[in-house]
């Protein structure tokens, strides 16, 4: 299994109504500095309405300025969709919403 297809899978363990930051997906995926590169493979993501990539934040719990699939708006669109609240800087609190997988 490539590095991809185990970011994929993970990120398809994330439950509607909660999200994960890239590190996280990377740490448990055991490779802690490879944040980058999950966010690379997220970007590639071959199967967007079933590998949701939208519930993946930075540390900061902010949203990808550069949503893959439509723009931070979308991306936030949709996890309020899942009952997950972004505020004005498109920022979701981690402490409410955090996956708790890996931590």
């Amino acid at each position: 299994m490539s590095f991809y297809d185990e970011v994929y899978s993970v990120v398809k363990n994330i439950p509607k109504g909660k999200v994960a930051t890239y590190g996280q997906i990377a740490k448990l995926l055991c490779s802690p500095k490879a944040s980058r590169a999950v966010g690379y493979a997220l970007h590639f993501n071959p199967l967007p309405g079933i590998i949701p990539c939208h519930r993946v934040v930075n540390r900061e719990g902010r949203l990808a300025p550069a949503f893959a699939f439509g723009g931070i708006d979308i991306q936030a669109q949709l996890l309020k969709a899942e009952g997950v609240e972004c505020d004005e800087n498109y920022t979701v609190d981690l402490k409410k919403y955090q996956w708790q997988e890996g931590l």
